[in-house]
């Protein structure tokens, strides 16, 4: 999309994986909670883990570059100067696991499926499409209408194929339990609804030598667990009865991670640094609702969480704070906007606070016990200024005085109920009520949706490669529409031009630039309390598994690794 691509027309593979990797060997896993589908592109059912392995894309991308996709299914593609359509031609080659060719019935029956029964993000995308048309058995043309972008033509190519002999006259739009025809590098060989599921090479798999394949897919086995929760996944791992553990957790990184295997050097435990953006974690305000339709109540709260000490003492020191919407990337906004910056939000100077001209500043935290009390008179005066006064050691509404301010926060795991108590403990002591709700995946799903809550603690997530999807994080009509990603009901004609800006720049130096100004006027709204990042995979396997010398910008590529003979 921007620039030249890192892999020439004759490359032979990707760098960071090892061509020479032997076959063989399995890989197993935990994943937590339940799996009921077969079928990751349906709304309804909850897909197992691991769907990529067993379903392939028309074309692929690649860990260590953004913006840039590779010959997959389709052979190559035709694409005009202004990106307003695409013409696919399929690999002959392409086959599905019974030996049928992959053909254009097959791309276009995708594309008409999804576009109606697939996830919103796909049907979103794929309704852009106006014409959609079989040139000849291997070809397929795509013509975009109106509302478009740059960026369009590429998630085109991330769709799956679909075998039509396979799925016609199937509900597709239901749980799928029933192993679907596929093209992936593994088939499905075992599946046990909500407890396990197997994939197992395909030694015929008909990509195995395309570039972007060399060296990935290599155990014969790859082996997903199904546990009630991540303690009991943790204590499986230990044991010896899982393979490969991914850590999401710093304290348990710190504390739990000295059992035998590792003293005997059974388990390898490793740190591997990445270049992609963190998660936005933070405690999210939903500006949809009083008093948080307020910019100084919103910013008020900001002072009252005190990082540093949340991180020494329940993540030993192991976090950074978030200071971005693109954190632990260089599309984060950095010192004194530049000239180009600068130009973008001069347009917008009328409707954005002053601070967005100024240099970027961390967020409020506290060093000791003298900076934590500065802290609270700043919020103290920031809540004063905007009508809320202490009245029996109560906040309350000066023209109001029965109003107390007093909100709920949601969330998805008691893992996090340490932090909230903490916060909720320094809240008490400004004369704010806040209360804490724990809820399980299936109620928090809703509530997020349907924008239901009045702080919660969630996330997004960005890429090197943020486009389309920057609508649907920040723009006044996701901010309208359930269960889009506008989680902070943000609503404002500069974010909305900047979001646009992104997915409509012409090179990577232009979207930078739309990306720091986006990110400058995101951080000036105080739309949320920040939290943490880390900017390291921690990972835990048996020694046993092995990978490449070779960490891509995105961070480790498991499909890369191998089982040592």
């Amino acid at each position: 999309m921007h620039g030249q691509p890192k892999y020439g027309a004759d490359f032979n593979h990707l760098d960071y994986a090892n061509p020479d990797a032997p076959k063989g060997g399995t890989l197993k896993q935990a994943a937590l909670g339940t799996f009921d589908s077969l079928n990751p592109y349906a709304i309804k059912g909850k897909a197992a883990e691991g769907m990529s392995y067993f379903y392939d894309t028309l074309m692929q991308r690649v860990w260590d570059e953004p913006f840039t996709m590779y010959p997959l299914i389709a052979e190559t593609v035709e694409i005009p100067e202004d990106r307003s359509s695409i013409t696919v031609h399929v690999n002959p080659n392409a086959k599905f696991h019974d030996g049928t060719s992959v053909t254009a019935e097959d791309v276009l029956f995708s594309f008409e499926t999804l576009r109606e029964n697939g996830r919103p993000n796909m049907r979103s995308i794929y309704k852009l499409v106006d014409e959609a048309k079989i040139i000849d058995d291997r070809t397929v043309y795509f013509h975009f209408g109106e509302g478009y972008d740059r960026e369009t033509v590429m998630i085109l190519t991330l769709m799956p194929v679909l075998s039509k002999a396979w799925w016609e006259g199937r509900e597709f739009d239901a749980s799928v339990l029933e192993i679907p025809n596929s093209s992936g590098p593994y088939k499905i060989a075992e599946v046990e609804p909500g407890r396990r599921i197997v994939y197992e090479r395909d030694p015929n798999y008909w990509g195995k030598d395309l570039p972007v394949n060399r060296g990935h897919y290599n155990f014969d086995k790859v082996i997903y667990d199904y546990y009630r929760d991540d303690t009991v996944a943790l204590e499986a791992f230990k044991s010896g009865d899982l393979d490969f553990r991914r850590e999401g957790n710093a304290g348990k990184w710190a504390t739990a991670y000295n059992f035998p295997a590792i003293a005997a050097g059974d388990i390898t435990k490793a740190e591997i640094k990445h270049g992609r953006p963190e998660k936005v974690r933070a405690l999210i305000f939903n500006t949809r609702r009083a008093p948080f339709d307020n910019p100084k109540v919103r910013e008020a709260l900001t002072y009252m969480l005190d990082f540093n000490w949340l991180n020494e003492n329940l993540y030993h020191g192991l976090y950074s704070r978030v200071n971005s919407y693109f954190p632990n990337a260089p599309l984060a906004a950095t010192g004194s906007p530049s000239a180009e910056e600068r130009a973008l939000l001069e347009t917008y100077k009328d409707e954005l606070p002053a601070t967005v001209f100024d240099a970027i500043k961390q967020p409020p935290s506290a060093q000791d016990q003298g900076e934590k009390r500065a802290n609270m008179r700043k919020a103290a005066d920031l809540l004063k200024e905007a009508g809320w006064i202490i009245q029996d050691g109560k906040r309350v509404k000066a023209d109001n005085p029965s109003q107390l301010l007093s909100f709920d926060i949601i969330l998805d795991s008691p893992i996090d109920e340490k932090l909230v108590l903490s916060f909720i403990g320094d809240l008490k002591r400004l004369g704010i009520q806040a209360n804490m709700r724990v809820l399980d995946s299936a109620a928090f799903r809703g509530r997020l949706n349907e924008y239901d809550y009045d702080m919660v603690l969630y996330h997004w997530t960005n890429s090197l490669s943020p486009g389309t999807e920057q609508m649907r994080y920040w723009s006044c009509d996701a901010g309208k529409m359930p269960a889009q990603w506008n989680f902070a009901g943000i609503c404002s004609p500069a974010v909305d031009a900047l979001a646009q800006g992104i997915s409509n720049a012409q090179t990577y130096d232009e979207l930078t630039t739309y990306a720091h100004a986006l990110d400058r006027v995101l951080l000036a709204g105080n739309y949320i309390i920040p939290l943490y990042y880390r900017s390291a995979d921690y990972v835990a396997y048996k020694t046993r598994i092995n990978r490449p010398e070779t960490t891509p910008l995105y961070g480790m590529v498991v499909e890369t690794w191998w089982e040592e003979k």
